[in-house]
This record gives structure tokens, sequence and C-alpha cells, in this order.
């Protein structure tokens, strides 16, 4: 579902996964639809400059259509977001967030990537290499990359672990050698995020701190 932002990459090595996997697929540009939302919002935009509203708008139009399809077809939508992206609301609600179902949604971003190199040794190289080796990015704007708003992940899922599996407090993480800055922030966005993790699909669990009933907090409350 390419925007004028997808690189070429990421379209023909989603095109090559599929064809590995022996599944059916389509290619829906979303540039219409987009179009249409940013031409019904041209009154209430007007004079603003290109922000997240914008970027959001790409996953919801991709949210939608892939619900539409979902409906006619019958079929049951899967969720892919990772531990990692919920954690830190990485994510678009009523976009990217869409689904009925999240199979990957209690692995972190490095165990994705330690699933999906499993997978190829297993099956061969069934998942092309250029997804796991290129830098990791929405696409949602020129140029951008996960590590804009992100410690890279290795470091962000370092903490996330000590935080949400271990319990452990800010000071207990800060001690291990991360940036106080940089847990503090990370920190923060898990905990102004669990509105998001509230209306998200339901995950499957193979952690002992799965989001979900595994690990429910207050929307509103202090920390720490």
């Amino acid at each position: 579902m390419p925007s004028e932002f997808s690189s070429d990459g990421s379209l023909s090595n989603a095109e090559q996964l599929t064809k590995n996997c022996s599944n059916p697929y389509e290619i829906i540009p979303i540039n219409g639809v987009y179009d249409s939302y940013l031409n019904a919002l041209e009154p209430v935009f007007k004079g603003t400059k290109f922000n997240v509203a914008e970027e959001n708008l790409q996953a919801r139009a991709r949210g939608m259509m892939l619900m539409a399809i979902s409906n006619k077809k019958g079929g049951i939508l899967l969720n892919t977001s990772n531990k990692s992206e919920m954690s830190v609301g990485y994510s678009t609600l009523y976009g990217d967030m869409c689904g009925g179902l999240s199979p990957i949604g209690d692995l972190y971003k490095m165990e994705v990537y330690a699933l999906a190199k499993f997978i190829n040794k297993k099956h061969g190289t069934l998942i092309p290499e250029e997804i796991i080796n290129k830098e990791p990015s929405a696409e949602l704007r020129p140029d951008q990359k996960d590590s804009d708003s992100l410690p890279i992940y290795p470091v962000l899922d370092k903490i996330l672990y000590q935080y949400i599996e271990e319990r452990k407090s800010p000071q207990e993480i800060i001690s291990s050698g991360i940036e106080e800055l940089v847990v503090m922030d990370v920190l923060s966005k898990v905990n102004r995020n669990e509105y998001k993790r509230y209306q998200a699909a339901p995950v499957i669990r193979v952690s002992k701190k799965a989001f979900g009933y595994g690990r429910r907090m207050p929307l509103v409350g202090k920390y720490f």
C-alpha cells in the first residue's frame, strides 16, 4: 500500500516476501485516498506545516482500506505492531493499530529480528535480507528513520525489558549504564501511551508481562 514516501525497496521487498510465502497479493496505492483527505481538511489545515497529522493520515488511510478488505473478504486483519512500538506509542491509533489479533505484540523489536533470522535459517531466505538489514522507518515523511524519534532498538529494548518485565525503577535502569535523559524520555513515552494500548488488538502472550491482561496500568496517574 505505497504512498509518495514509500521507497522502491520497501515495495519490492514486500512483493518478494509475499511471493516467497506463495500468498496472493494486490498493490493498492493510497495516494488517491490520502489526497482526498487532505483536500477535505484543507480549510482546517490551511497555513499549517506538514507534521504528524499528515503522517498519521497515511497510516489511517491504510487501516481504513485494510478493514474494508477484511469486511468484504471475511478474513481477520492481523495487527503487526511489536512490543517495542506498543510500549512507546510508536503507532497510529485507528491506523496501523487496526486489527483483530496481534500475533507479535509480545515480541520486542530485536526479538522480531531474531525470529526472522530463525525462520530464514530453517526455511531458506524466506524473508528478504534487505527487510532485516535496512534501517527501520515508518516512511511517512521524506528520509524518516525510527531513530529520529527513538533510541536505537537494542538500547530501547533494554530499557523496556527492565521497566516492564523486571519492574525496575528509573534509577535502577539508569544505573545499568544508560543515559538518564534517554531513560526518562522512554519511560515517559511508555506511561503516556497507556490509552493506546487499551484500544489495541488482543496480543498473543509469550512472555510473563504481555500488554493487555498481563499488564494493566491506570490511564491517569503519576508513575514516578
